[in-house]
C-alpha cells in the first residue's frame, strides 16, 4: 500500500507586479506517493516551475506570494514552517535539479568544495567525511575518476557531467522528494537517456519520489506513474500515465498528444499545432482559460470556470464538456 508524501490542495500563487496581479498558479491540486514519479506537462508559462517554487517556498522576493491553498509534506504543513524548518526541509527532505546545470554550480569554486560545503551544512559530519561522501556520490552517478573530478571547476565539465554532479548532490542528502525541472532540456539525446536512467536508479535505491517537470511527453511515458497537465496556471487534467495516454479527456491534452511527431508519419506531413496563444495571466479566472483555442467551445465555456472533477476513478478533468452525464469524444463534432 502506497503512502502519500506530498499533497497540494487548491494552491494559488500570484505575482504582484506593477502591471497587475499575475495568477501564475491559480488552483493546482495533486498528490505524490512515496517512491513514485509524477510528471507535470504544459506549455511555457503554464505555471509548472512556479508550482515547484511554491512547494519549496522559493518565490520572487516582494512580488511572489502564496495566496491560499495547502502544501502538506509527509504530514507537515509546509506553509507553517519557520525559516530554520525551511532550511532543514530544503536541505534534507527535498532536492531540486534545475534545467541548466551550468547555472546551478558556482563557476569560481571547485566541484568538490561545493559538494562538501553542502554536505557539512545539512549533515553532522567532518570536512573529511563530507569529502568521502561526495566522492562516493560522484562514483554512484557514473563520473569516472571521482577523486580527480572533485578538483575540477564546473566550466571544465560538459553539460552532461555537470548534470550528473547536480544529481550526485541530491543523492548526498537522501531526499524523500526530488523536483526535476526540465533536467534534460540542455542535453543531447544520448546524455538525456543517461540522466533519466540515473534518476530511475536513484529512485529505486533510495525510494525517492520525483516531481518531473518536462515538455517531452515521451519522457513522461517512460518515467512517470501519474501525470498532471497544466494550462494558464491551473490543473486541467490529472490521471495515471497509462490512462492519460490511452484515454485523455481534455481538449488541450488531445492537442498536446496530437502535436507529438511520430516515426510512422510521412516525412512531408506537417506537424499538428494548437492554434492561438495562452491567455494573459492577469485576466484569467472568469471563464475557461482554453476557450479561445478550443475547437469544442460552447457558450458556457466563455462564462464559467470549469471545476476539476473526478470523472473516472483517479482521473480528474476540468472541462465543461466532460461530466458524468456527458462525454465529449476526441475528434467529434462540436454539438
Amino acid at each position: 500500500m502506497t503512502e502519500t508524501l506530498l499533497q497540494v490542495n487548491n494552491l494559488k500563487t500570484y505575482l504582484h507586479l506593477a502591471g497587475g496581479v499575475v495568477k501564475a498558479v491559480d488552483g493546482v491540486s495533486f498528490n505524490i506517493e512515496k517512491g513514485k514519479t509524477m510528471g507535470v506537462v504544459g506549455e511555457s508559462g503554464s505555471g509548472k516551475s512556479m508550482t515547484a517554487s511554491s512547494i519549496i517556498r522559493l518565490l520572487p522576493p516582494n512580488t511572489g506570494k502564496i495566496e491560499s491553498g495547502n502544501i502538506i509534506f509527509d504530514g507537515r504543513d509546509v506553509l507553517s514552517f519557520t525559516k530554520k524548518e525551511l532550511l532543514n526541509f530544503r536541505g534534507k527532505d527535498i532536492a531540486v535539479i534545475f534545467q541548466d546545470p551550468m547555472s546551478s554550480l558556482d563557476p569560481v569554486f571547485k566541484v568538490g568544495d561545493q559538494m562538501s560545503e553542502m554536505i557539512c551544512a545539512h549533515q553532522n559530519v567532518s570536512a573529511e567525511e563530507a569529502r568521502k561522501i561526495a566522492v562516493d556520490s560522484l562514483r554512484k552517478v557514473g563520473i569516472p575518476n571521482p577523486e580527480n573530478r572533485m578538483n575540477s571547476y564546473p566550466y571544465e565539465l560538459s553539460g552532461g557531467m555537470c548534470q550528473r554532479v547536480i544529481i550526485a548532490m541530491a543523492i548526498c542528502k537522501n531526499p524523500k522528494l526530488v523536483i526535476a525541472d526540465e533536467p534534460t532540456t540542455a542535453l543531447d539525446v544520448t546524455v538525456q537517456s543517461q540522466v533519466l536512467k540515473l534518476l530511475k536508479k536513484m529512485q529505486k535505491d533510495l525510494n525517492t519520489a520525483i516531481l518531473l517537470i518536462t515538455h517531452n511527453l515521451g519522457v513522461v511515458w517512460e518515467m512517470c506513474d501519474t501525470v498532471m497537465v497544466m494550462y494558464a496556471g491551473k490543473t486541467i487534467e490529472y490521471a495515471s500515465a497509462g490512462e492519460l495516454y490511452s484515454e485523455p479527456m481534455h481538449p488541450y491534452t488531445w492537442g498536446l498528444l496530437d502535436s507529438m511527431p511520430k516515426l510512422s508519419d510521412y516525412m512531408k506531413t506537417k506537424l499538428t499545432t494548437i492554434p492561438g496563444s495562452p491567455p494573459d495571466l492577469r485576466l484569467t479566472g472568469k471563464c475557461c482559460n482554453f476557450y479561445n483555442r478550443c475547437p469544442y467551445v460552447q457558450l458556457i465555456c466563455t462564462k464559467e470556470v470549469p471545476q476539476l472533477m473526478e470523472i473516472q476513478k483517479g482521473h480528474f478533468v476540468a472541462c465543461h464538456r466532460q461530466t458524468f452525464a456527458e462525454r465529449l469524444e476526441r475528434g467529434g463534432s462540436n454539438q
